[in-house]
């Protein structure tokens, strides 16, 4: 008669595997904590390449093109405009907004992005918005360059994307509409 043998594990084998994985979670747990400053960064990377799509929108399609930035905080839109309009108020009633190329134009989506309807941003705000002399909104002209209400070529600024984990500035030049992010050391 023969009988089975059966390898098993030893208590050491055991105890090694959960030491192995208490240090991973050690060492992952914090990082995972941090969760607001992947989002700040995703949304810092949206807004640069909104700012980018505007810009090369104008261009291409010879017109006004601008990105106005919410009162509340929560996002912005990009608008069509022509340039007649450069010294209106932002009306969303009104507003003509460019079509969004992620929502498919037989749809009819505007280009808008708003923190409140995407989980990904939630906690992010944007604040101390200082465009062209205090204004809320970046204008590009047919050319790709940025310009003030009036028309006259913009003079830069600057905003903060803000999560409670982290905090970016972007610092915007003039004329050109360049950006240039620094990551603020205090997040509150």
């Amino acid at each position: 008669m023969r009988r089975a043998f059966h390898r098993a594990y030893t208590l050491i084998e055991v105890l090694i595997v959960v030491a192995i994985l208490g240090l991973a979670a050690a060492v992952l747990i914090p990082s995972m904590s941090g969760r607001g400053d992947f989002d700040t960064q995703a949304a810092v990377r949206a807004l640069i390449s909104d700012i980018s799509f505007a810009q090369s929108d104008a261009l291409a399609n010879q017109g006004f093109r601008r990105i106005h930035f919410y009162d509340d905080g929560n996002g912005w839109c990009l608008l069509k405009l022509d340039e007649d309009q450069l010294g209106e108020p932002f009306d969303p009633a009104t507003a003509e907004y460019v079509a969004d190329p992620l929502k498919g134009g037989a749809r009819g989506g505007a280009y808008a992005v708003d923190f409140t309807q995407d989980d990904r941003f939630a906690s992010v705000r944007v604040e101390g918005i200082s465009i062209d002399g205090g204004r809320r909104q970046i204008t590009f002209d047919e050319l790709g360059g940025t310009v003030t209400n009036g028309g006259l070529p913009g003079t830069g600024g600057s905003l903060i994307l803000r999560s409670p984990d982290a905090a970016y500035r972007l610092e915007l030049s003039p004329v050109t509409g360049k950006v240039r992010v620094t990551r603020l050391a205090d997040a509150q």
